[in-house]
């Protein structure tokens, strides 16, 4: 006998639906839940049975092959309708089921006992239920385990909905601070382009230095797992390469990174410091078309902290250059950076060219 339909069918359709948990693969924690099920009730069968329109489907199973049957074979059906954990000894004696074909052909199922999955809004979606091949009864023990797991069940449906849903909206603020980060470079490229004061164009691209570095950030934050955890052997070489992009032909800039991570914040204050440099190296450095290199590293020191190290082999100080009110906004950016890591700074220019050695501890 079909089992009729629950008298708020149309809105527990939508909520099993709003599981997303339909035909997707097999997972450790359900397929835990059944063969658990299974073994103390004694039982060869034992399913998490999701009731749809004209099916039900089995997100867990231990016992049988088929991971889904026709409505009109559901019995978890009938067992929706119940508010409690849904028994039949036999299933032959039953006039809901004995004309059931999981009851009358090969499978031969006897027994039936079933405890409503409910979501959180009251509605039943499925069951979790175990079966035998011969009549029998649960005791109260089994049947009490049977509604302690189908709400475990539940639970984990729960929080898989709550993460995807979590999910989906640090996708879209992801997309939105893009979006923005995009908008005030080009805001201050366009704003750029009016000024003609050397030390606001200058003031202006390192605004933009220190937003190229945080979209360089917020792209490792968007695919990390770990979300105030940068990996910094990835991170800094996207800084030198997007840096190296806008030097001169006849300028290479290069990194090495050690294998560590950084919190986003000193993440960010290492971009901001490494931008700072390279850039005043480009500028500074290797007048009329000087060949150089410009180099970059992040290491493991021997006392347990990290190390910063960025050099150039340009003029040094050779350079005929004059403390302006530019290069004094690059210095306080950098200074307040490396004050914000906590960290000791020696940033000199020498006769082999620009040096900066920040030592600070990985907090």
């Amino acid at each position: 006998m079909r089992a009729n339909l629950h008298p708020q069918n149309e809105e527990r359709l939508r909520t099993l639906e709003g599981y997303d948990i339909l035909d997707t693969f097999e997972e450790a924690e359900f397929d835990e839940i059944v063969q658990l099920a299974a073994r103390i009730c004694d039982v060869p069968i034992s399913l998490i049975s999701l009731v749809d329109t004209e099916r039900q489907w089995f997100k867990a199973r231990v016992g049988l092959d088929q991971s889904e049957t026709p409505i009109d074979q559901s019995i978890c059906a009938h067992a929706i309708l119940q508010d409690d954990v849904f028994e039949i000894p036999d299933t032959l004696l039953d006039a809901r089921t004995a004309d059931n074909p999981l009851v009358t052909g090969p499978d031969n199922l006897r027994f039936y006992a079933g405890a409503p999955l409910v979501a959180s809004n009251g509605l039943p979606i499925g069951t979790l239920c175990v079966l035998d091949r011969e009549p029998r009864k649960l005791t109260d023990l089994q049947r009490e385990t049977l509604r302690v797991l189908a709400r475990q069940v539940m639970k984990q449906l729960e929080l898989k909905a709550a993460l995807r849903d979590q999910e989906i909206l640090k996708s879209e603020m992801d997309h939105r601070v893009k979006n923005s980060l995009q908008t005030t470079a080009s805001l201050v490229r366009m704003y750029g382009r009016t000024v003609h004061d050397p030390n606001a164009v200058e003031a202006l691209k390192a605004i933009n230095r220190r937003i190229d570095a945080m979209s360089t950030l917020h792209e490792m934050l968007q695919s990390s797992t770990a979300l105030a955890d940068v990996d910094m052997a990835e991170y800094l070489p996207g800084i030198i390469n997007l840096l190296g992009a806008s030097a001169p032909p006849n300028i290479t800039v290069v990194s090495h990174c050690d294998k560590i991570r950084l919190s986003s914040a000193n993440a960010s204050d290492i971009g901001v410091i490494v931008s700072e440099f390279v850039a005043n190296s480009i500028k500074h450095g290797f007048p009329n078309e000087r060949s150089g290199l410009i180099s970059v590293s992040l290491t493991n020191n021997a006392e347990g902290g990290l190390l910063l190290e960025a050099t150039d082999d340009g003029i040094g100080s050779g350079r005929d250059e004059v403390l302006n009110e530019t290069t004094g906004i690059g210095l306080s950016i950098v200074a307040a950076a490396a004050s914000s890591l906590g960290g000791t700074l020696d940033n000199t220019l020498t006769a082999d060219g620009g040096r900066l050695l920040l030592s600070f501890g990985n907090t």
